[in-house]
């Protein structure tokens, strides 16, 4: 391979074409290995300058198709000083190839400030499209896929993950969110509270790699489900769309809200951001907030 410059793959050595300059997006495997894309391997085999989330992570995957190439870390913590140079190398004709630890970069993952500043300069950003843990999920858990959202990843508090979950309870789209393993069954049965016990749930673990679960059913039998074990690896929550016809504010998902917005918030201040989220008038809201707040 002239200059190093290739991959291996099924014992074939294979030298990687030229790459034109500019910015490429390179997805990468979410856990199987084998997943990676041909045209993947080449960018990363004949790339200038390869920027990943954690250099150990991607060494890895480099080192499993022999790829010789040394990746720099571009990661939230870093962008300020790693963002420049790579602009730099792009202004000075090189080829870049950002990689994410596993998926589809800008995914809940750091990028997209380098692609706007990249765009921005008018520097060409070519996509290298493979894995993606949210469409992996989607393709198998049986809930409908015409029209679906993505939500990242849920909040670590419960109040604001309550309050959230409460601002979405009645989206008519499928929902797609991230969870940590030690935080699933808090998100779960909140899931179930206020999306109420029947609302269609699949949840995703561990995609892709040996011991894949993917378990759809009601949220309380998932939540039940999840309750005795120990969790482990990457989750992928999706969430039923609402059912035809539902209100889009009934009275107990408003009051969920509102008690949520009580743990922080003066009876005032929910009030105005219980309007600003529901659309209900704010005087009946700071009506009932009184009222929940006498129950307490």
């Amino acid at each position: 391979m002239s200059g190093g410059r290739g991959f291996i793959v099924g014992g074939h050595e294979i030298s990687a074409p030229p790459l034109e300059p500019g910015l490429y997006v390179v997805a990468t495997p979410i856990g199987n290995l084998g997943d990676i894309t041909i045209r993947a391997l080449e960018t990363l085999a004949a790339c200038d300058v390869l920027a990943c989330e954690d250099t150990r992570v991607t060494r890895r995957l480099l080192d499993r198709y022999g790829i010789r190439a040394k990746p720099v870390a571009y990661h939230e913590h870093n962008a300020d000083v790693a963002g420049p140079k790579l602009v730099e190398a792009l202004e000075a004709g090189k080829t870049v190839a950002l990689v994410s630890d596993a998926g589809t970069p800008l995914v809940s993952d750091p990028g997209f400030r380098l692609v706007r500043t990249v765009r921005d300069a008018d520097i060409r950003v070519i996509p290298i499209p493979g894995p993606s843990a949210t469409l992996t999920a989607l393709s198998a858990a049986g809930l409908p896929s015409d029209d679906f959202r993505f939500i990242g990843f849920l909040p670590a508090k419960d109040t604001a993950r309550r309050t959230r979950l409460s601002e979405l309870a009645h989206e008519s789209s499928t929902l797609i969110a991230f969870e940590s393993p030690n935080r699933l069954q808090a998100a779960l049965a909140s899931i179930a509270e206020i999306f109420g016990p029947d609302r269609i749930v699949s949840v995703g673990r561990e995609l892709t790699k040996r011991f894949e679960t993917i378990r759809t059913g009601a949220a309380r039998e998932i939540t039940e489900r999840f309750e005795t074990e120990t969790i482990k690896g990457e989750i992928v929550i999706l969430i039923a769309p609402a059912p035809e016809g539902e209100t889009r504010w009934t009275p107990e998902s408003t009051d969920a809200l509102l008690r949520d917005l009580l743990q922080s918030m003066s009876v005032s201040k929910a009030a105005r951001e219980a309007a600003q989220t529901t659309g209900l008038p704010k005087s009946d809201l700071y009506a009932r907030l009184l009222a929940l707040k006498d129950e307490n």
